[in-house]
């Protein structure tokens, strides 16, 4: 599994016209799935991603968590995360999983946050998403299970 996680000030998914999922305050997290992957995997991450320490203190060091700051989280599924773009000049997809699996574990890990934090928003697995935020730093973490 490979996350990109986006702290953001705001972030609101949409599909065919309409909001599907929207936080204030929080992180944006594309969410990858490769072949092979495990559920402990999808847990190991949802558990790391709440307790990073990304949000600021007082004195404007990355020192509280997202449950620190009770922070809002938007996952949005992204097979193009596993592209393998080393060979030739078109993405290829084989390290990534079939449909199926990987919304196995798409929602597996929504149900983890879930778990963890009060609120979880979500686009909508394997639709044509539009994606909009506003990156609070800016700060991006790429992050593999």
């Amino acid at each position: 599994m490979r996350v990109v996680i986006q702290r953001v000030k705001d972030a609101s998914v949409t599909v065919d016209g309409s909001v599907v999922g929207a936080i204030a305050e929080g992180l944006l997290i594309y969410f990858g799935v490769a072949k092979g992957d495990e559920d402990k995997a999808a847990e190991w991450l949802a558990e790391k991603i709440v307790k990073l320490r990304i949000f600021h203190d007082d004195e404007q060091k990355m020192n509280r968590s997202l449950r620190d700051v009770g922070a809002s989280v938007l996952v949005v599924s992204q097979f193009t995360l596993l592209a393998n773009l080393r060979k030739g000049n078109r993405p290829s997809w084989d390290d990534s999983a079939a449909p199926e699996e990987a919304e196995r574990l798409y929602d597996l890990f929504v149900e983890y946050l879930r778990g963890l934090v009060p609120t979880v928003e979500t686009g909508i697995f394997g639709a044509h998403m539009d994606v909009r935020y506003t990156n609070d730093g800016p700060v991006t973490f790429v992050l593999d299970a």
